[in-house]
């Protein structure tokens, strides 16, 4: 596939400039982005995370690019404090339920995939289990020990931070500035404070361990991904993707393992998307603040909730509250309901002819603009914007009554490309299977009846209609170029 001109800016975390993107080889982009870990459901902080970097490789793969996307399923070896200290979160949810382990893992993987395919989230190319790949992470425990980088205490091996002199790179800490953070574990075992686990010593009852040089034990939760994304996407990675939270020290510690091993730099662009909120706090199981995806499907749509995070750029907040989503929710229905009426003139008899000259020039116009926000570091909020501007021309058109199918149609292609394609909003209906001109002609039977009842003065039958086309999830709205109908 031939690469569009690429004008393409992103912020990289690692150097904090906004640089040109330019991917190690000029038609591939490998990309690796840090997975759930799976002890229980996804939420929306996590729908922050997923839709961000999905719309990354949607962008990407519209420019034309093969961009093999790598997200992997932490599985073991991510502690409860996050670093080196504290239960490993799988099998404490685990324990709770009087399950095993991997019955934890499969049951919140599977169900963290249902969400996902909810919110139009396309599934990685590949989803490597860290549990799947402890081989490899033991090798590269023994490369670094080799490589004078790692020692082993007491059955658990560290990585010798003091070896590595551009340690704090990504973060901006000096070591000095990490010691004074809560999360940094005094163990007798190491060497120096701030040295991180690559490999832990499994205490007695711990389920999830395999056997090693140095005893029976468990990975460290920052080299699974180091060795994941290297397996799959070679020494050095196009882009490396996460959660700001993810900085330090899940990513600044991935960084050491990797090029303290290989000799080359790890990853070319760190992207990082900034957190979702409530009322200015981050949104965190740990918080207790947080709101499960299938809890707040229940309220919004899927494709409401995806729009709400489209509307922050990924690097900003995002903060949730009810009244939010609602508003997101009307946007939504405008998108919707114009999509629809540009569908129907496919069924309901439009015109032909080609597309007015007009609209041709608006419909260049947006693409251009909205070519313009993707490349800026793919501020959707701006593209949406473009979007938006689209549907008051789009109904512009169906306001007229004489829209042409050229018209009609250069405005649904455009729409399913600009909003589907690259923003991942599902625009079509919403259950699978369904014939949208038969379910389309049966509505207008219904609203011909409905309006036959008001001419004929028998309000209680009309209103009878609404209230049961309600009741199964319909709205009738009555406008001035007629009444029109949508799903809630």
């Amino acid at each position: 596939m031939t690469i569009r001109e690429n004008n393409l800016h992103v912020t990289n975390t690692l150097t904090r400039q906004r640089e040109k993107f330019e991917p190690l080889s000029p038609s591939h982009v490998g990309m690796y982005v840090c997975g759930p870990t799976v002890y229980g459901d996804a939420h929306l902080g996590h729908a922050k995370s997923y839709i961000s970097f999905d719309v990354i490789v949607r962008f990407l793969r519209h420019l034309g690019y093969d961009v093999t996307y790598v997200q992997n399923i932490t599985d073991v070896g991510h502690l409860t404090d996050d670093a080196d200290a504290g239960e490993d979160k799988v099998e404490k949810a685990a324990r709770a339920k009087k399950v095993h382990p991997m019955q934890i893992a499969e049951q919140f993987t599977r169900r963290y995939f249902e969400d996902m395919d909810r919110l139009n989230v396309l599934r990685p190319d590949i989803s490597p289990r860290a549990s799947s790949h402890v081989i490899e992470q033991i090798e590269h425990a023994k490369r670094l020990i080799q490589r004078g980088h790692a020692y082993e205490a007491n059955g658990s091996v560290y990585f010798d931070v003091a070896s590595w002199p551009n340690y704090g790179r990504l973060s901006g800490r000096s070591v000095d500035e990490m010691l004074a953070g809560a999360r940094v574990e005094m163990s007798a075992e190491k060497r120096h404070p701030a040295d991180f686990a690559l490999w832990k010593r499994a205490e007695p009852g711990h389920i999830m361990q395999w056997p090693s040089p140095w005893g029976m034990g468990y990975p460290g939760w920052h080299i699974e991904c180091t060795v994941m994304g290297q397996k799959y996407l070679g020494g050095t990675l196009d882009i490396h993707g996460g959660g700001i939270e993810n900085v330090f020290p899940h990513h600044e510690d991935e960084i050491a393992q990797a090029e303290a091993a290989t000799g080359k730099p790890f990853v070319k662009y760190w992207l990082h998307n900034n957190m979702v909120t409530v009322a200015g706090k981050k949104m965190g199981k740990s918080l207790g603040n947080f709101l499960t995806l299938r809890d707040a499907f229940a309220k919004w749509p899927p494709m409401v909730i995806r729009l709400f995070i489209l509307q922050s750029h990924y690097r900003s907040p995002t903060d949730f509250s009810p009244e939010a989503l609602e508003a997101a929710k009307e946007g939504w229905h405008r998108l919707r309901d114009t999509a629809l009426g540009l569908e129907n003139l496919g069924y309901g008899g439009g015109l032909g002819g080609e597309a007015e000259p007009s609209v041709v020039r608006t419909v260049e116009e947006s693409r251009r603009r909205f070519h313009e926000a993707m490349d800026d570091d793919f501020a959707t909020a701006s593209a949406l914007a473009v979007l938006f501007d689209l549907v008051r021309e789009a109904n512009r058109v169906l306001g007229t009554g004489g829209a042409t199918h050229g018209t009609a149609e250069l405005l649904r292609t455009t729409f399913a490309e600009l909003g589907g394609d690259i923003l991942g909003l599902d625009l079509e209906f919403p259950e699978e299977g369904i014939d949208e001109g038969l379910t389309n002609n049966a509505f207008q039977i219904l609203i011909a009846l409905r309006n036959e009842a008001r001419h004929s003065k028998n309000f209680a039958q009309a209103d009878a209609i609404r209230k049961r086309l309600d009741e199964i999830g319909i709205v009738l709205e009555d406008t001035k170029e007629g009444t029109k109908w949508r799903f809630k």
